[in-house]
């Protein structure tokens, strides 16, 4: 009978990077597969290469789905690495105590306000910042929001928890830094924004406020790395691999990439020996993520749902849907930012090809298309506006919206392939409520463009409502490779 992974039994050779030590030195928000096959992987080959007191205390965000089982193995886990030439297993074992912040969100905020701790590092998705989805502000309108600024209340949101964290370390006045690694543009500031904002709404000192302004910084990041959902196949595959039985592996393609701005306030583990990128150009690295990998995903995603394909690489199989992703890095992408210095836009696009054709990263095109309301604020509106206010229709951005509309918005009489109920939207209420009573296809598109689901100054373009109007009817009528094709026409 296989034993069960523990400390006491990891596999010899089998340790990713070091064992941490007993001290943490980082909180972390969303104890999910992507926090534990990327930032913690990066901890552990960190403190490999300059030791530190860099343990992590790591807290999932409403569930103890993960926690549960990692704490009956002492916390350690495994990382399945699946490549094109087949898999690999290694153990990680850097974190040092796990909990679930819903049930006990006063112990997030003791942890932030510990000395000990420099980092709170976030994998908390698009919509755990709570921000309006149009303005990009805080919402202090969302229940959850509104919730924690009652005076006395314990906070619930990871905003909430965050600031009220910081208010309680001012009273060190040690420093510290706050690090998202989710698919943020500009995630440094986005995260300080929602921060300070609910701060200043809860009425906090201004030692507080000072506090914060000098003392804790908010570095940049963009992070990397194809993480699918933990399948039974994946916990056998680790079995057989390392003798032992995992009950949380994490499966992960063997590409990653972390780039980061050099700004912690209370110091910093040594990630850059890791393999981790510092750089001043961060912006265009995160152009890069958000557009050619991100944005490409999304369509990869939807034209993958709408023709029945269950996961990236059958979907990416599909010659259409192939076409229609080159000729949007192409056409619609590229020509929108400046690339990083040395930057090789082919070079990057053919490691696309090899990690979207990966068969067994079985990546499920319903995974990727989850959240699409709060995904395609980054993704769509700033690109398809680069190119309309030079006169050009930026075809493959107008597909895009069309098959996510037709996938979890679609129109009166038109019935999307069942994958789309697979799809994790938080809008889908919305979405139909604003629909409601449409008699074209034209009008259901003009009340979600107009409908606070894009920001105004996209709406204002009617040109692409009426093209994304034209390629849904297309969807709902002849299919979505007809859609792909009159794009392909309009090149």
């Amino acid at each position: 009978m296989t034993q069960p992974l523990g400390r006491m039994n990891v596999p010899a050779g089998s340790l990713i990077g070091a064992s941490a030590p007993d001290r943490t030195g980082i909180v972390h928000l969303g104890l999910g597969n992507f926090h534990r096959a990327h930032g913690a992987v990066y901890t552990a080959q960190a403190m490999a290469a300059a030791g530190g007191n860099w343990g992590i205390r790591g807290f999932a965000f409403s569930s103890d789905r993960i926690v549960a089982p990692m704490r009956a193995q002492d916390n350690v886990y495994s990382i399945l690495q699946l490549t094109e030439h087949g898999t690999e297993a290694g153990v990680v074992d850097v974190h040092r105590d796990t909990g679930v912040a819903a049930q006990d969100p006063q112990a997030v905020v003791d942890a932030i306000a510990d000395p000990a701790h420099r980092i709170v590092t976030l994998t908390i998705s698009e919509v755990g910042y709570t921000r309006d989805p149009v303005t990009g502000r805080l919402a202090l309108d969302h229940a959850g929001v509104a919730a924690d600024l009652a005076a006395g209340s314990t906070p619930r949101t990871a905003v909430g928890m965050i600031a009220r964290g910081l208010e309680k370390r001012a009273a060190s006045g040690e420093g510290f830094a706050v690090l998202s690694c989710d698919n943020l543009q500009s995630s440094g500031d986005v995260t300080r924004a929602v921060v300070e904002e609910f701060l200043q709404a809860a009425g906090v000192s201004d030692d507080v406020l000072a506090f914060v302004s000098s003392s804790v910084s908010f570095p940049g990041a963009m992070v990397d790395r194809i993480v699918p959902k933990t399948t039974t196949e994946h916990t056998r595959l680790v079995a057989d691999l390392l003798g032992v039985k995992d009950l949380c592996p994490v499966p992960a393609e063997d590409f990653t990439m972390w780039v980061l701005e050099d700004d912690f306030a209370g110091g910093r583990p040594a990630w850059d020996s890791a393999g981790a990128t510092f750089s001043d150009e961060l912006e265009a690295y995160e152009m890069v993520k958000l557009r050619l990998l991100n944005g490409s995903h999304s369509l990869i995603a939807y034209l993958g749902v709408l023709s029945g394909a269950p996961t990236i690489d059958v979907a990416w199989g599909q010659d259409f849907v192939r076409e229609a992703v080159l000729g949007g890095i192409t056409d619609d992408y590229l020509p929108t930012f400046t690339p990083p210095t040395g930057f090789d836009a082919e070079a990057y696009v053919s490691q696309l090809d090899d990690r979207w054709r990966n068969p067994l990263i079985g990546h499920a095109t319903t995974q990727v298309g989850t959240d699409g309301s709060q995904k395609l604020l980054q993704r769509i509106p700033d690109a398809a506006l680069f190119h309309l206010r030079r006169g050009r229709m930026p075809h493959h951005l107008a597909l895009c919206t069309a098959a996510w509309i037709a996938c979890v918005a679609p129109p009166v009489g038109f019935t999307p392939d069942p994958l789309s109920a697979r799809i994790v939207e938080p809008a889908r209420d919305r979405l139909a409520s604003a629909v409601d009573g449409a008699v074209t296809v034209l009008d259901h598109v003009r009340r979600i463009m107009g409908g606070g689901f894009f920001p105004d100054a996209l709406a204002e373009q009617e040109a692409f409502t009426a093209r994304v109007a034209d390629l849904l009817t297309l969807i709902t009528r002849d299919g979505v490779r007809a859609a792909a094709a009159d794009v392909a026409s309009a090149r």
